[in-house]
């Protein structure tokens, strides 16, 4: 005789985050892969739209990653920001108060990226394991006595 059984049974383990220099690499390819886009298709000089996509890419990348990974993910966008989506491109300039809020732009949202997904994953695994004690309580392992 078949019996079905559900596949999602059991604990399932949180997930464990991408090593840091795994994160750092699909950061810079994908860096340069939006400003390139964004130079292509709406021009440079737009840094407000490139600072919005790149926190955007950090906050999607922190997702997967850990908390050590968001500096140098911000570092990696701000470098990219900076070099190629503001002119003159390919220079670093160093712009006191702007460049200080791109990097506590995209630092703050790669971080809530990781911190979004670590409070996911608590929630999850939560849920499983209170699941897993509701359902031991609804099963009592006597009859009451006495009846």
């Amino acid at each position: 005789m078949i019996e079905w059984v559900s596949l999602r049974t059991g604990a399932q383990p949180v997930p464990e985050p991408v090593a840091t220099p795994l994160v750092w690499a699909a950061t810079a390819c994908s860096a340069v892969l939006l400003v390139a886009s964004l130079n292509t298709l709406v021009g440079p000089g737009r840094p407000s739209l490139a600072l919005t996509v790149l926190s955007l890419l950090a906050a999607l990348l922190g997702l997967r990653a850990h908390f050590a990974a968001a500096p140098g993910t911000a570092v990696l966008c701000w470098l990219f920001l900076n070099g190629f989506a503001i002119p003159p491109t390919g220079t670093l300039t160093w712009a006191g108060h702007r460049d200080t809020l791109w990097l506590t732009c995209l630092l703050a949202a790669a971080l809530l990226g990781t911190t979004l997904a670590r409070l996911r994953h608590a929630r999850a695994a939560y849920r499983r394991v209170a699941a897993g004690i509701g359902s031991a309580a609804a099963e009592p392992d006597q009859e009451p006595r006495g009846r």
